[in-house]
């Protein structure tokens, strides 16, 4: 059931949150278009040595457990994509990530990042996953996921996911559906539904998830993130 103070905090985005022209919603997977790959490097093309960087802050208030953050950064360089994630894998669990971007469309846009990484600290193990979007009109399904080789029993053989479907009445907000499944903290169910609604305004997009909303037990994870 929704937390008051979810109420209120959903209450004030939706209050505070104004419009932003020609700015498109993002997604908390949303991956980088890849540059086109066809221009050369030299010192009169600035575009093709240009990094773009991106940060995103997760809070996750579990009920009967911990409030903790969860960020996550990246850098992508044309086809390159580097990411660092902490908190996401388990608590006190750091990843590194290193991905390949892929991407085309135009009535029917997709990106596609497959990656290969580390996990460190209570887990330890290394997993290949991706990031993806395909997006049509209105409408975005976006999801990230990644499969966990634990070093130490099968138990930390694991599928990470976190999946949105989202549909945008206008630039600056988008409703929809969310999953995911982890197992940073303990619940119920492996994979866990909820509802989310999300803002952009320029480069800065924050979103809400209510998970488990028909459950005794909800858990609120609030987003905020910017490109630069």
């Amino acid at each position: 059931m929704l937390t008051r103070a979810a109420t209120t905090l959903l209450v004030l985005a939706l209050c505070c949150a104004s419009p932003a022209s020609g700015q498109t919603a993002a997604s908390r997977t949303q991956v980088a278009t890849p540059a086109a790959p066809a221009e050369p490097e030299n010192p009169e093309n600035g575009a093709a040595r240009e990094w773009t960087f991106s940060a995103m802050l997760s809070g996750y208030n579990v009920p009967g457990d911990r409030l903790y953050p969860q960020p996550t950064v990246t850098a992508d360089r044309r086809r390159l994509h580097l990411e660092a994630r902490y908190n996401y894998e388990d608590l006190d669990t750091g990843s590194a990530w290193v991905g390949y971007n892929l991407g085309g469309g135009e009535k029917v846009a997709w990106e596609l990042t497959p990656m290969v990484g580390g996990v460190f600290g209570n887990v330890v193990a290394v997993a290949p996953g991706y990031r993806g979007s395909v997006g049509w009109r209105k409408l975005e399904f976006a999801s990230e996921g990644e499969y966990v080789f634990g070093s130490k029993d099968d138990e930390e053989w694991f599928f990470y996911n976190w999946s949105e479907l989202t549909v945008a009445p206008a630039d600056w907000w988008r409703v929809g559906l969310a999953t995911q499944r982890t197992r940073a903290y303990a619940a119920d169910r492996d994979t866990q539904r909820g509802i989310v609604a999300g803002f952009s305004y320029r480069s800065l997009d924050a979103a809400f998830y209510l998970f488990n909303p028909d459950d005794d037990v909800s858990i609120v994870v609030a987003t905020v993130s910017f490109g630069f």
